[in-house]
């Protein structure tokens, strides 16, 4: 006899917060080199002329905008042509003090002008680029609005949330920063031709050292770059940490995960430091530099034109104005350095922003579409074939009726294609091949609009806003009288745990509706289908995770709710299944069986032989078991 030794699989060492960290940041860092740069290219013509077109309402505004940033450059660079007339004219040459009174009160001039140039340019810009802010997260929002589910299907919220927020303020901070750039540019274009007029041997003196700073930035960029996207993705993960487990708080508690997840936050935040402090030491390497080469200027002026001066070769005025002007230059390139790195983010932000923009609307109503208004509120699938992925249908010719006030029933395994049926109906996608019927009209030659008002959802987890318990309530139909909501609240029973509530009607709802239970929210989801007052009702009926008392309270608001009205409801409660008035039994995308609950059960086929095995629910049946009653009902046995 032979004994058998099991061996038990190695299991990978568990990581360290330190290397869990180390991991999720290289992660994250690949994923955002490939589509969510910091840095984009340096500049894109089909992305500036489109930032171009969101700005042409305020072309105006802008004028002025650069108009008064040319006029306080123009007044600042006056200042010290006006010291050194001062002094050659009005201090040196004997001391004219009606003259230095004179230039005195210019000089005040030119101060009180550049402040209320500087004023009105800051003003103006502030304006637009705040008008531009709401005008694109307007834009992006509304399309989101329109957009087909099979793009919200792939996206992840978290990306569309970070070009809602961060792209669209990437844009606003070029905008701001292009403004003072001109600004920057003429001061520098200003003091070089001013210093080469006046005396050109000290002006190519002084603008030797510009290259050396075009070359240290040269060096500095590279550096920069991975020191700003490294802080950046650390930045992005944190708050990914910590976002997840602020809304998986419950589960955090019941797996007593309190002390492991806050020693790996505790690593994403060191991390997280590190790189925004090298990132910040990286950004300020060039403050130095240029105060260096600054001191190197001043220097040259002070040492070759005090010489020269000396010698009477230049006169004290000129070198005094050399120096006002040398303390002034470099100020500009450091400040043109950064709008360069402003540029290169607003280019990888407006290319995603046009990107979401840019997203084709698949589901949209066709040219003279009809408007539904008194339509019979029958429904019919015609060999209705289609999948959210190309070659893989999720129903196959599916065919059926439901007459005007009848309730029919989905039901069968999950992903057997029932929610994809009520999804149709409601037109949230395009079907491949046949047709939907609702009222007698194909759902594609309507307009979504007048669709929505016929039909009706009522979700399986019921979304509740951020808002009052009558807001919610009345929230398809925002022209409902407070009458209208407190008696489709009754009707439902959902009345009277309302009025219990710490202001009734009006108490304000949590995030979801968090303190509400799951069958008080399913509830107000009822109501709010009665007041929608919708000819057709898709039900995805309550979940199982409720008591037996909120059961039938549901049942019961659901035979209140459907009283009148075309139903189709995804039934997991077999109370629900039995009182239909037709069944129909899903499975693979196929209709297998169509009939009442008795009619059925005589069949014996596979809805019966899912019903003998006693769960409360179909989608609670193990795949294997379905698989063995779908087998067992082919071969007869």
């Amino acid at each position: 006899m032979t004994t058998r030794t099991e061996t038990t699989p190695e299991l990978p060492p568990r990581l360290t917060p330190a290397e869990a960290v180390k991991r999720r940041r290289a992660a994250a860092l690949a994923r955002r080199t490939q589509g969510e740069q910091v840095f984009g290219v340096t500049f894109d013509g089909r992305v500036f002329s489109r930032f171009i077109s969101f700005l042409k309402p305020y072309r105006r505004q802008l004028i002025i905008a650069i108009l008064a940033v040319l006029a306080a450059t123009g007044s600042s660079l006056a200042f010290p042509i006006l010291v050194r007339f001062g002094i050659d004219h009005a201090i040196s040459a004997g001391g004219d003090r009606r003259l230095l009174a004179i230039i005195v009160g210019i000089l005040a001039g030119f101060v009180t002008l550049n402040f209320l140039f500087t004023w009105v340019q800051d003003l103006v810009v502030a304006r637009v680029a705040q008008k531009l802010l709401f005008d694109l997260r307007g834009a992006m929002y509304a399309h989101l609005q329109r957009v087909s589910l099979s793009f919200m299907d792939k996206t992840e919220v978290g990306r569309l949330m970070s070009r809602l927020q961060g792209d669209v303020a990437s844009l606003q901070e070029f905008l701001e920063t292009s403004v003072y750039a001109i600004g920057d540019l003429v001061t520098l274009l200003g003091i070089t031709v001013v210093l080469l007029i006046f005396d050109w041997r000290l002006g190519v003196l002084c603008l030797a050292v510009v290259p050396s700073l075009f070359l240290v930035r040269i060096v500095w960029l590279p550096f920069a770059k991975k020191a700003f996207l490294r802080a950046r993705v650390t930045s992005s993960i944190m708050h990914g940490a910590l976002n997840e487990n602020v809304n998986g708080v419950r589960v955090v508690q019941g797996a007593v995960r309190e002390r492991v997840n806050l020693e790996f936050y505790d690593e994403l935040t060191k991390d997280n430091l590190q790189a925004q402090l090298w990132a910040t030491k990286i950004g300020q390497v060039l403050i130095p530099i240029v105060d260096l080469l600054t001191g190197g200027a001043l220097a040259v002026v002070i040492v070759v034109g005090g010489t020269w001066v000396l010698h009477d070769e230049l006169e004290i005025g000129v070198m005094v104005m050399f120096i006002l002007y040398v303390q002034r230059f470099f100020e500009p390139i450091r400040a043109l350095t950064m709008h360069y790195n402003v540029l290169q983010r607003a280019m990888a932000s407006g290319q995603r922003i046009f990107e979401v923009l840019d997203v084709p609307v698949d589901v949209k109503d066709k040219p003279g579409a009809l408007v539904m208004k008194d339509i019979d509120p029958s429904i019919e699938f015609k060999n209705v074939t289609f999948g959210y992925y190309k070659d893989q249908p999720v129903l196959k010719g599916i065919s059926f009726k439901v007459k005007p006030g009848e309730t029919v029933a989905l039901v069968g395994p999950t992903g057997s294609g029932k929610t994809s049926c009520t999804a149709l109906l409601h037109r949230f996608y395009d079907i491949w091949e046949g047709q939907i019927l609702v009222g007698g009209h194909d759902v594609r030659d309507v307009t979504q609009e007048s669709l929505g008002h016929q039909v009706a959802m009522v979700l399986q987890d019921p979304y509740l806003f951020s808002g009052t318990v009558y807001d919610n309530i009345r929230y398809n139909k925002d022209s409902a009288t407070r009458e209208q909501v407190e008696t489709a609240a009754t009707a439902v029973g959902a009345h009277e745990f309302i009025l219990k509530l710490p202001q009734g009607y009006d108490t304000v709802l949590e995030q979801r509706g968090g303190n509400l239970s799951l069958g008080q929210r399913q509830l107000v989801s009822f109501a709010r289908a009665i007041v929608a007052d919708a000819k057709i009702l898709v039900l995805d009926e309550a979940t199982a995770s409720i008591d037996s008392y909120t059961e039938m309270q549901i049942q019961r608001a659901l035979k209140t709710l459907l009283e009148g009205r075309t139903g189709v409801v995804i039934a997991h409660r077999l109370a629900t299944i039995r009182g239909a008035d037709r069944i129909i039994v899903l499975q693979d995308g196929m209709i297998i069986e169509e009939g009442r609950h008795d009619q059925l059960m005589d069949k014996r086929g596979l809805y019966a032989r899912l019903y003998s095995l006693n769960y409360s629910s179909f989608d609670d049946i193990p795949d294997d078991l379905v698989k063995q009653a779908v087998s067992s009902m082919k071969t007869g046995t």
